[in-house]
């Protein structure tokens, strides 16, 4: 988002390296043997972090590949990182070798010609991707093709408790639940990326036809397309908790929120983490999850690769590897992270298959089945814009 103009405005030609050869899988990971992978990811959660050491334990036993976790709080920072580097000449062995990466960020670095690649489709297990059923060759609108490899799928939902209200169909519902049950319902506040989240959820829910929201957002159309949002938000946000004067910070506050007794309803992107929650008593056993009747927005997490990584083969030994069925069987299980899968499971053979019927989804995990159709994610630039004007018109208790 913020970074689109400033990376777009250092973009020059980029070279892809020849090597390492995608053709051949073995020479690659003869060459990935002794490399160090550094993997900016996220490190705002102790279960994804413990996760990634696995992945490191794994590929090293397999590869003989180092992985180093490099903690981030905003993903923005990797890619001024490598951007500098870039302006600097270092071309040839960077201080990153992989980004946990989505959205505008991603946007920005293809658009600047900063990416290693393509490469994902060329990946060993990209051939038990689930690529037509599930949105891993878009990001956020933006075309993936091959410049990044996608490795977990997360779908909006809404945790409730059972205890205090029944599951609502659509956001129309919500807002009449809120008005007859005032406090009873908030959401992080943006820009927190669960915050924007909602915004965007509402939005979708509330078009006739959300499909305008796949192009990029206009002076001449965004006011608009988004006045039925401002007219939902100023109806709902003075039935909030503290009646909309205040948010949550975060996610987790939100849950406390839950668990305090103050709030029965909260977003989330993860249609595990209620029963993740549950099992490590943040939450009442009492609360379940449920999503809208028109379906809820869905995205994929990516990995990806800067053009001047000196790893390269050992960033796809780890790419490759996170999208195999036994590390997306882990993943998916909830007393591990509880994300979604981005596997076919008709691909699988038998035994692999077996692994994930065999996994208990938890109390207050919809099934693939319930969790239904997937909304796309709008344009990076919707967001970027409605972020801004909610800020103007709820923010700091407005």
């Amino acid at each position: 988002m913020k970074y689109l103009a400033l990376v777009a405005a250092f973009a020059a030609p980029t070279f892809a390296f020849a090597n390492p050869d995608l053709s051949d899988w073995d020479a690659v990971t003869i060459e990935a043997n002794g490399q160090t992978v550094y993997w900016n990811a996220w490190g705002g959660s102790t279960t994804t972090n413990d996760f990634i050491s696995w992945v490191g334990d794994r590929v090293m036993e397999d590869y003989g590949v180092t992985l180093e976790h490099v903690k981030l709080t905003d993903t923005a920072d990797a890619v001024t990182r490598v951007l500098s580097e870039k302006q600097a000449g270092e071309d040839d062995d960077g201080a990153i070798d992989m980004i946990w990466i989505n959205g505008s960020n991603f946007a920005a670095m293809k658009d600047a010609e900063l990416l290693f690649g393509p490469f994902a489709e060329q990946l060993p297990n990209w051939a038990v991707v689930d690529s037509e059923g599930k949105t891993v060759q878009t990001d956020f609108t933006v075309p993936v093709e091959g410049y990044e490899s996608p490795w977990a799928m997360a779908q909006v939902v809404f945790m409730y408790d059972t205890a205090d209200m029944e599951p609502q169909p659509d956001m129309a519902a919500i807002l009449e639940w809120s008005n007859a049950n005032p406090g009873r319902f908030t959401y992080p506040q943006p820009p927190d990326f669960l915050g924007t989240t909602f915004l965007k959820q509402a939005l979708v829910d509330l078009l006739d036809d959300p499909a305008v929201l796949q192009t990029e957002a206009t002076d001449e159309n965004y006011a608009e397309v988004t006045a039925p949002l401002w007219d939902y938000l100023d109806a709902l946000t003075p039935t909030l908790w503290r009646e909309g004067r205040a948010y949550p910070a975060t996610g987790p506050a939100q849950l406390q929120l839950i668990a305090d007794g103050e709030v029965d309803l909260a977003i989330s992107f993860s249609p595990g983490e209620a029963t993740a929650a549950i099992a490590n008593d943040q939450l009442p056993d009492t609360v379940r999850t449920f999503v809208l009747d028109g379906g809820t927005i869905g995205n994929a997490s990516f990995v990806a690769i800067p053009y001047n990584s000196g790893s390269a083969a050992g960033a796809m030994v780890v790419a490759n590897f996170l999208m195999s069925p036994e590390a997306q069987a882990r993943a998916q299980d909830p007393n591990v992270l509880g994300y979604g899968t981005v596997l076919n499971m008709d691909a699988l053979t038998t035994d692999d298959r077996a692994v994930f019927d065999a996994l208990e989804l938890g109390i207050a995990t919809l099934s693939p089945a319930e969790l239904g159709s997937v909304q796309a994610e709008p344009h990076p630039s919707w967001m970027t814009r409605i972020a801004d004007d909610w800020a103007e018109r709820y923010g700091a208790g407005q």
